[in-house]
C-alpha cells in the first residue's frame, strides 16, 4: 500500500467529551468526531466519571470517522491516545471499582476520580509537609489533582476490604491503552507527571522512602503492583508500541484491524504540545530549516516556546535539554514527551470554566443570549462585538480603557501555578449595581485580562529560572476567541502561533503517537516538525499606551493577591 494511502487515528478524552480524528501522512486533519462523556458531581469538591461510558463514547467516535471517510480498516496504520490525568480504579479482575463515597462505594459505574476532584486536599498538604526530595519534581508542592494524594485518600476513606480488593490504579491515558491492547504497561508521561515516579536516569522508579513516609507503605509491600509494578522495562515513552497492538476484542469494538499498532499514551496537555510546539506553516522555509537540523531546532525551540492548551482549564508545557527546577511549577519531568528532553508543566485550574461562570451567573445573561441568537452569534462572539460598541460609545481610544477600574483575580478554583495553593480564591474589585449587558461584557473582558495576567505570571516565573519563552503555541477552545488571543499577546508581550486546526489540535497530537508506533519515525520530534501544521500568527501590540495600561493591570493583579493573603491573616489572627 503506498505511503499516501496511510492514515493515523488519534483519540482524546477531555473533561467533558471524547473525540477521535483521522490524519493523513502530511498531518492534515481528515475527519473529526466528538461525543459527550458523563461527569458526576455530587459535592462541590467531588468529580467522578465512568471508564465504561468513556470507552463507549470512544468507540462511537471511531465508527463515525471511519464511516465519514469511507476508509478501510487496513489503511489505519497506527492509533494514539491522550486523556486527562484522572485516576481509574479497577478490581482484581480488572473490572470497574467504585470510588464514590456518596454511594458508600457501591456504584461501580463511577470508578474514575476526575483530575478536577479536590477531595484529597488534606492528603496533599500532609504529603507536602514531608518535604521529601521526590517533591522537587513537582515544584516542591504536590497537587490534590495528582494521583498519589487521591490514592492516599482512597486508602484512608474506603472500607479496608474494598481497598484491598483494588487490582489496578492507573492514569486514564494508560487505562485507554490497556483497553485497546490488553497490556498493563504504563507511560512515562503518566507515571512521572502524576504518580510521583522517578524515570530512568533520574531515579529508580518508585522511591520506597517517599511512600513509607506518606502512609502508603502497603504499595511497597506489593512491589507497587497496583500502580504498574516495579519493572522499569514496563514503562514506555510517548508513542512507543504497546503490547501487540489492538486485541481482537478492541478491534471488533472499534471496527479496526487486529494488531493495529497503538502508541504509548500521554496526558492531554502534552498531546496539545506535541501538535503545536514543532508546528510551522506547511511548505514554509522555517519548516524545511527545522527538518534539516532537528537536534538544533529541538534545543532552541524547546526553551523559547510554551505550549498552552486552553479549554476548561489551561496547561502550559515548556521543554529544555537540561533540568530546570521552578518552584510552584510541576517538573522538571524527563522524557515524558520528547525523549531525553525535560518538561516543565504550569497550569491554571480554571480558565474556560471561569469565563463560563462569570458570564452564566450575570443577571443580563438571558437578554444577551437572546440578542446573540438574533445575530446568529455565540454568546462570547456577541460580547466581544458588544465591547467594541461600548468603546465607540464612550469614546475610548483603547479597549483596555473600558476596565480601568474593574479587576478580577482568577483563582476561583485555587492556584495551580506558580503559587501551587489550591486554597486561594477569586476576587472581583469594582462591582456596581449595574445589571445591564454592558456590565456583563465588561466582566467578560476583565476575566480574559485576569487569565492573561496569570499566564504572564507563569511565563515570568519560568523565564526567571532559565527559560527564554517568547512564543506561545496555542491549542484548545479558547483559541477560537480572537479577543482573548490578542489580549493574551498584549499582556504577555509574546507572539502567538495558532494551529491550523483549532478544534483538532489536541487529538491530532494523539494521532502523532500512532504515527510513531507505526514506524513512521522513531523520533517524536521529527514527527512533530514533519506533521505539525501551524495556522496564523498573532503579534503583541507595541503601542506604548496599551503596554502601560496592561502593566498597571498586572500590578493590580499582584496587589489583589497580596490583599487576599492579608485578609486571611487578619481573620486567622488569634488576638
Amino acid at each position: 500500500m503506498p505511503e499516501s494511502d496511510s492514515y493515523f487515528i488519534g483519540i482524546d478524552v477531555g473533561t467533558g467529551s471524547a473525540r477521535a480524528a483521522i490524519i493523513d501522512i502530511k498531518g492534515q486533519l481528515v475527519s473529526l468526531d466528538v461525543q459527550p462523556i458523563i461527569t458526576y458531581n455530587p459535592k462541590h469538591d467531588i468529580y467522578e466519571q465512568s471508564s465504561t461510558n468513556i470507552w463507549s463514547s470512544i468507540t462511537t467516535c471511531v465508527h463515525n470517522i471511519m464511516k465519514h471517510t469511507k476508509l478501510k480498516p487496513e489503511q489505519i496504520k497506527g492509533i494514539g491516545f491522550d486523556a486527562t490525568c484522572s485516576l481509574v480504579v479497577l478490581d482484581k479482575e480488572n473490572r470497574p471499582q467504585s470510588v464514590d463515597p456518596v454511594s458508600n462505594y457501591t456504584n461501580n459505574n463511577f470508578n474514575i476520580i476526575l483530575w478536577a476532584d479536590h477531595r484529597a486536599i488534606d492528603q496533599a498538604n500532609r504529603i507536602n509537609a514531608t518535604h521529601h526530595d521526590v517533591l522537587r519534581y513537582v515544584g516542591n508542592t504536590i497537587s490534590p489533582e495528582m494521583e498519589i494524594p487521591k490514592t492516599l485518600w482512597l486508602k484512608e476513606n474506603m472500607p479496608k476490604d474494598l481497598w484491598d480488593s483494588i487490582g489496578q490504579m492507573m492514569d486514564l491515558p494508560d487505562f485507554l491503552t490497556y483497553k485497546a491492547t490488553g497490556s498493563l504497561a504504563r507511560s512515562t508521561c503518566s507515571l512521572t507527571c502524576k504518580c510521583s515516579y522517578l524515570p530512568r536516569l533520574v531515579g529508580e522508579g518508585w522511591e520506597p522512602s517517599f511512600f513509607k513516609e506518606i502512609g502508603l507503605e502497603c504499595l511497597i509491600e506489593e512491589n507497587f503492583a497496583r500502580m504498574g509494578g516495579g519493572d522499569q522495562s514496563n514503562v514506555l515513552e510517548a508513542g512507543d508500541p504497546v503490547g501487540s497492538g489492538l486485541t481482537k476484542e478492541a478491534a471488533q469494538e472499534l471496527g479496526l484491524c487486529v494488531g493495529t499498532p497503538v502508541g504509548s499514551a500521554i496526558i492531554d496537555a502534552y498531546a496539545g504540545a506535541i501538535a503545536t510546539i514543532g508546528a510551522t506553516p506547511y511548505g514554509s522555509t522555517e519548516r524545511e530549516e527545522m527538518l534539516s537540523s532537528l537536534d538544533h531546532s529541538l534545543k532552541t525551540n524547546g526553551p523559547s516556546r510554551l505550549a498552552i492548551i486552553c479549554g476548561t482549564f489551561s496547561c502550559h508545557i515548556a521543554m529544555s535539554p537540561n533540568p530546570i527546577f521552578v518552584n510552584g511549577v510541576w517538573g522538571p519531568y524527563r522524557s515524558v514527551m520528547v525523549g531525553d528532553m525535560w518538561c516543565a508543566e504550569g497550569g491554571q485550574s480554571s480558565t474556560g470554566q471561569l469565563i463560563d461562570f462569570i458570564v452564566n451567573t450575570h443577571p443580563a445573561l438571558a437578554e444577551a443570549q437572546e440578542k446573540s441568537a438574533e445575530q446568529n452569534l455565540n454568546i462570547y462572539a456577541y460580547l466581544a462585538q458588544h465591547l467594541v460598541s461600548i468603546q465607540t460609545q464612550r469614546g475610548h481610544k483603547h479597549l483596555e480603557d473600558l476596565t480601568k477600574h474593574l479587576h478580577i483575580y482568577p483563582d476561583f478554583h485555587g492556584n495551580r501555578s506558580p503559587l501551587a495553593d489550591p486554597s486561594l480564591r477569586g476576587t472581583i474589585v469594582g462591582v456596581s449595581l449595574d445589571k445591564s449587558i454592558d456590565d456583563l461584557a465588561l466582566r467578560y473582558l476583565a476575566t480574559l485580562q485576569a487569565i492573561a495576567c496569570q499566564t504572564r505570571h507563569i511565563i515570568e516565573t519560568l523565564n526567571k529560572e532559565g527559560y527564554t519563552i517568547d512564543t506561545l503555541c496555542m491549542s484548545g477552545g479558547l483559541c477560537k476567541s480572537p479577543l482573548f488571543i490578542q489580549i493574551l499577546a498584549n499582556v504577555t508581550q509574546c507572539r502567538i502561533i495558532l494551529p491550523e486546526s483549532i478544534d483538532g489540535a489536541v487529538v491530532i497530537g494523539a494521532a502523532f503517537l500512532g504515527a510513531k508506533a507505526s514506524g513512521l519515525s522513531s523520533d517524536l520530534w521529527d514527527i512533530m516538525v514533519r506533521l505539525g501544521r501551524a495556522g496564523s500568527t498573532i503579534l503583541p501590540s507595541k503601542n506604548s499606551e496599551v503596554m502601560k495600561i496592561n502593566l498597571r493591570r498586572y500590578k493590580v493583579f499582584f496587589a489583589m493577591l497580596d490583599d487576599q493573603k492579608k485578609y486571611r491573616s487578619i481573620m486567622t489572627d488569634s488576638d
